[in-house]
């Protein structure tokens, strides 16, 4: 996924070996980059790519969770979230291709849109295929780290592991007890482009935490900056002041997803719909010269108390 993974657990005499551990995590990792990769040809996901409108393909368990995943959250955000929004992405260079020299024509972006649309694709849940209707693409880039990070987690469960902290690619799953004996100690950076600060610092066990943020990926041309957040309803970056989502959920592949479409919302619709979904979730949105904070109502028994 061009990315890193790193995983803390808690060991004890009858949990498997640190080399045995290591294999397991690294070839569940592989099981879902064969599937989702789209720099791979032989992938499942470029194989869906590839076949011609109007056509059946059968897919795994897993590729069919993903993708159901991703539709019920592009329904329930209003469209914000989409996962054939990816030729936009490339047009704008946040894909393989780098930054344009200049902004997209706004007759290509029109064009683009029309190969955009989850309402294009249909799925069988009792065959566990999926059709095309239109020359679309999927591009699972912006939950297939929350879903790897489910299936660590997943696996470290099956071998008897009960207290664990996965991350990929900053997308993170925690559950029971830290070394320390308490809860785990997460931090939400502060959007500062040049730095690193705390925004926030939150304590869980047995849940899963993703942030999507506008501060460390974009271009600027003409004295304008230009977000990677694209909004496949318009098919240009989002410009509002909302600079960062951060989702608690028990799923890290449901935290991922809801991220991004949070981010895209913009501040008040985002704070409407995670309030009308039940999410936990923090905002960051810029405020003057500085930012504002808030959350929902689900956010604030992670938040430490005040005494």
């Amino acid at each position: 996924m061009g990315t890193t993974w790193h995983v803390t657990y808690v060991t004890l005499d009858n949990l498997p070996g640190e080399g045995e551990v290591l294999a397991g995590i690294e070839a569940r990792l592989e099981e879902v980059n064969a599937s989702m990769s789209t720099y791979r040809e032989d992938s499942e996901i470029s194989l869906v790519n590839a076949a011609p409108p109007d056509t059946w393909v059968g897919i795994s368990a897993g590729f069919y969770r993903v993708l159901s995943t991703a539709l019920d959250v592009g329904r329930s955000s209003e469209g914000a979230y989409d996962v054939t929004v990816g030729p936009l992405v490339n047009l704008w260079g946040f894909g393989p291709q780098p930054a344009p020299d200049a902004v997209p024509d706004p007759a290509r972006v029109a064009a683009l849109l029309q190969q955009v649309g989850q309402e294009k694709l249909r799925l069988d849940g009792q065959g566990v295929r999926v059709r095309k209707l239109a020359d679309v693409s999927l591009d699972f880039s912006s939950l297939a780290k929350g879903y790897a990070v489910d299936q660590v987690a997943l696996w470290l469960q099956e071998q008897g592991i009960t207290r664990y902290l996965v991350e990929v690619g900053g997308e993170m799953r925690v559950a029971g007890l830290s070394g320390r004996g308490d809860p785990w100690r997460i931090a939400i950076e502060e959007p500062e482009i040049d730095a690193r600060g705390v925004a926030a610092a939150i304590e869980l066990s047995d849940r899963a935490i993703a942030t999507s943020g506008d501060y460390r990926n974009f271009f600027e041309l003409d004295g304008r900056r230009y977000s990677h957040s694209i909004d496949p309803r318009t098919g240009f970056p989002v410009a509002h002041e909302l600079v960062s989502v951060t989702v608690v959920h028990p799923s890290a592949m449901v935290a991922d997803a809801w991220a991004t479409a949070l981010i895209v919302l913009g501040p008040q619709r985002a704070a409407e719909v995670a309030e009308s979904q039940g999410l936990a979730v923090y905002f960051i949105q810029r405020d003057g010269g500085g930012f504002a904070h808030s959350h929902t109502a689900g956010f604030a028994r992670y938040l430490p108390t005040q005494g």
